[in-house]
């Protein structure tokens, strides 16, 4: 066994903070602060992934309106331990080329599309974190039974307990005024082709 390089040890006893991130050059690609811990994504991108991530920020995007970005793998600094990195985050921030995180308050909406690495961290730690932070929208996709076709679950933050409500599950179409008035074709996100 080889020891650990030194940019993987924490600079103090109570781990990492979040403008560490910004000093860890040599740190792979997609790594996120979750509670003073650095958090790596270690096993290969599934290709469904990638295309469903690719086809909702492309969606999106159409659809923003003004003021409103789309942004992929853009972290955001929840408090000074977490900065946890969405698939696909929608903001009110303006546009700035060497912004490195979003502040909760300028996220309308953030998107974590599971993989089997991610599935806890997606559906109970960021769910909760999201919503404590004040992040006022959270999706959650997952691919369905029926094998390569995502489902949509939607969450609005419930302000008064900092707790996110579901909207809805939804299969084939999602439709939603809010953050801003969207419909998307879900069966459309991944589609091999023949």
């Amino acid at each position: 066994m080889t020891a650990l390089p030194d940019w993987m040890r924490p600079p103090r006893a109570e781990g990492w903070f979040a403008e560490d991130l910004d000093r860890l050059p040599e740190a792979p690609r997609h790594t996120e602060l979750i509670d003073g811990a650095l958090v790596f994504m270690m096993s290969p991108q599934r290709v469904w992934h990638a295309r469903v991530v690719s086809a909702l920020y492309t969606a999106l995007t159409n659809q923003a309106p003004e003021g409103v970005e789309v942004d992929r793998e853009v972290t955001i600094r929840l408090d000074k331990r977490n900065r946890p990195e969405p698939d696909v985050v929608v903001t009110t921030a303006p546009v700035d080329p060497d912004r490195t995180w979003f502040a909760p308050e300028d996220v309308l909406l953030a998107v974590e599309v599971t993989s089997p690495e991610s599935e806890h961290r997606d559906r109970t730690v960021k769910l909760r974190k999201y919503a404590e932070a004040g992040v006022r929208h959270y999706w959650l996709i997952e691919e369905a039974e029926e094998v390569n076709r995502p489902v949509a679950h939607v969450y609005e933050l419930d302000e008064p307990t900092s707790t996110y409500v579901p909207v809805g599950i939804f299969r084939g179409k999602l439709e939603l005024s809010v953050p801003f008035q969207i419909a998307v074709d879900l069966d459309s996100l991944f589609r091999a082709k023949s």
